[in-house]
């Protein structure tokens, strides 16, 4: 699943794709893909509007059109491509915005599993995909005190801690085995058994990491793209992530995979206490 860099990466490309741009048809090939609204109503509303700007929260993209803004979340392998009209339509294109300059915004996604939400403009906060977010980890909202509160309140893993969007919001399964290695923290340790300097390395990396991964236009591990249909750059700095059995860059010990949670998670069983 694209995590906060890469749909970051997407939200940037797309920024430069299409705004200016003006509705005059709506394509809904897979009813369940909109959710909250019927997918009727849902292309009534956007007929006739104009993209203005592509913004980010978490992982859900953006789109402030003239009076509505529409959410969209990539789940496992939603992508945006931004085509001629004439060019052909696949099979896994399952949503199409088609502009007045005859291009056209299309939706692809294997699995299915991407969804999109039109709400008032600007109202992302009151919908129910939004409302419980966590702060940006690379936005001052984001704060060690806070964020210590939160850890200290759990007993969960600090991984699955760290997957929980109402704490920090973006942080998916490769970032978090990244920045769980990166603080010298096991994975599958108590959140409340931290201490602060642990909590406050875990809280550096969390930022560090970020912010590298998106100035690096995120990770390629299988299929992601961005809308441009470039690769990402981060997955040549993974030191954890799919690295069974390959050395720790540290310490040489091999790196082992469990499952916590659900999820494959990789560490150093020496580095990581």
């Amino acid at each position: 699943m694209p995590e906060m860099p890469e749909v970051e990466n997407v939200r940037a490309t797309l920024q430069e794709l299409v705004p200016g741009k003006k509705i005059d048809q709506v394509i809904v090939r897979v009813p369940k893909m909109i959710v909250a609204t019927p997918p009727d109503e849902f292309v009534h509303m956007l007929v006739g509007q104009e993209i203005e700007a592509v913004r980010r929260r978490g992982k859900f993209l953006l789109f402030d059109l003239t009076n509505c803004t529409i959410l969209s979340h990539l789940r496992m392998e939603g992508k945006f491509r931004l085509m001629d009209e004439n060019e052909e339509v696949t099979k896994h294109t399952h949503i199409i915005f088609h502009f007045e300059d005859h291009t056209e915004l299309r939706f692809l996604d294997v699995r299915k599993f991407g969804t999109m939400e039109v709400t008032n403009k600007y109202g992302e906060s009151e919908t129910k995909s939004i409302k419980k977010l966590g702060p940006e980890p690379l936005t001052p909202a984001f704060t060690l005190a806070d964020f210590a509160t939160g850890v200290k309140k759990t007993s969960r893993a600090i991984k699955t801690a760290l997957l929980d969007q109402k704490l920090v919001a973006g942080v998916g399964n490769i970032y978090a085995d990244e920045i769980c290695f990166e603080a010298k923290v096991h994975p599958e340790r108590a959140a409340n058994s931290l201490s602060d300097k642990e909590i406050n390395r875990i809280f550096e990396a969390t930022k560090s990491i970020m912010t590298e991964a998106v100035a690096l236009g995120g990770s390629t591990v299988r299929t992601y793209v961005n809308s441009q249909g470039k690769l990402g750059q981060y997955q040549d700095k993974l030191k954890v992530y799919g690295k069974t059995g390959e050395p720790c860059v540290i310490c040489g010990t091999p790196i082992e995979k469990i499952k916590l949670n659900g999820r494959g998670t990789h560490f150093c069983p020496h580095c990581q206490k």
